[in-house]
């Protein structure tokens, strides 16, 4: 029986950050041996914020060695730069006809780049989800590891599957996003103001690039109170989140440690110590990142490698696209 189809793809504008990591890469790992894998650097979405080209492609390099470095092997998946699968394209012109501006502008992400940027609102950050599920369904992928802030997309993507469906013909499966068990995990900045982020707030994001000093600087800044008031109160999101970070990469016997002491702090009797927390959550973190680092620091200075990964995960997605823009030229125009 064929496997299950799975995509998922990242920007490379900004370096990869824990959220990253946690919200998806883990689980492309865990995937590669269980289906059939389509994960790509979307530099095509990058170019909605105008970013310098002349440093883009780098970007690129770095994003697909950090995603071998987090434990993808080449030989079980497709790993593809975006623009190298022009199929891709052609598709996002079709579903552009089924998608309409009231539903596009109504995307969070869109308002939050529009909020940020109101000097830039093109076309392409407003058809953004547009592209996205052009990228899912070139593949007829059925499952989508991706973070809690892609969730509206992938709702847009299985609209836009539905809808085409329905005027042309039973041509696209309904894409979900997928999670080994369990809730999505999001990843806050260390200050407590939103989730981190590969271009803004970088003193408050983790990086996969990051070196040790620099992690345990962020850490030991991350925010934190005077403690609970009473034993097992309910926890700030700004410490559940240090919380949330030490039960990635700590013992369970660590975490259970400082969880208690948590739930058993109130005024007058602060049982828990942020700063000794922190202190093993940087130690924990650095044992955690480092061998990333620095296997994708040996990637990006083997160019050759890189490139010959590169172009075998783009044959490999040009196969499979092709395939679905056939059924999907023939659906549309006969």
């Amino acid at each position: 029986m064929a496997k299950e189809v799975v995509l998922s793809g990242i920007r490379p504008t900004g370096f990869l950050h824990l959220g990253n990591y946690f919200g998806a890469m883990r689980n492309y790992v865990r995937m590669q041996d269980e289906y059939n894998c389509y994960f790509f650097v979307a530099n095509w979405h990058s170019l909605t914020t105008h970013p310098d080209t002349k440093t883009l492609q780098q970007s690129v390099y770095r994003v697909a060695a950090e995603n071998i470095a987090c434990g993808l092997d080449p030989e079980k998946i497709a790993l593809y730069v975006q623009s190298d699968v022009p199929e891709i394209a052609e598709l996002y012109l079709y579903l552009n006809m089924l998608a309409y501006k009231g539903e596009l502008e109504k995307t969070a992400s869109f308002k939050e780049k529009v909020r940020l940027n109101p000097e830039n609102v093109n076309a392409g950050l407003l058809t953004y989800p547009v592209l996205m599920a052009s990228d899912i369904l070139i593949h007829r992928a059925v499952k989508v590891p991706v973070g809690k802030d892609q969730e509206q997309h992938l709702e847009m993507a299985r609209n836009f599957a539905q809808r085409f469906n329905y005027r042309y013909g039973n041509v696209f499966p309904e894409p979900y996003a997928f999670n080994y068990g369990g809730e999505l995990i999001k990843i806050l900045s260390l200050d407590g103001n939103g989730k981190m982020s590969k271009s803004e707030n970088q003193m408050a994001t983790l990086y996969l690039a990051d070196d040790d000093d620099s992690i345990k600087k962020k850490i030991m800044k991350a925010k934190t109170d005077g403690g609970p008031a009473e034993p097992n109160s309910v926890m700030p999101d700004y410490i559940k989140n240090i919380f949330t970070l030490m039960q990635q990469v700590s013992t369970p016997d660590t975490v259970k440690k400082f969880e208690e002491d948590f739930n058993n702090s109130s005024t007058g009797n602060i049982i828990i110590r942020y700063g000794d927390m922190k202190k093993q959550l940087a130690e924990d973190m650095i044992a955690f990142i480092k061998p990333i680092r620095e296997k994708a620091a040996d990637l990006q200075n083997n160019k050759e490698l890189l490139l010959k990964i590169i172009k075998q995960g783009a044959d490999k997605a040009r196969a499979s696209a092709n395939e679905t823009i056939q059924l999907v030229r023939k659906a549309v125009l006969g």
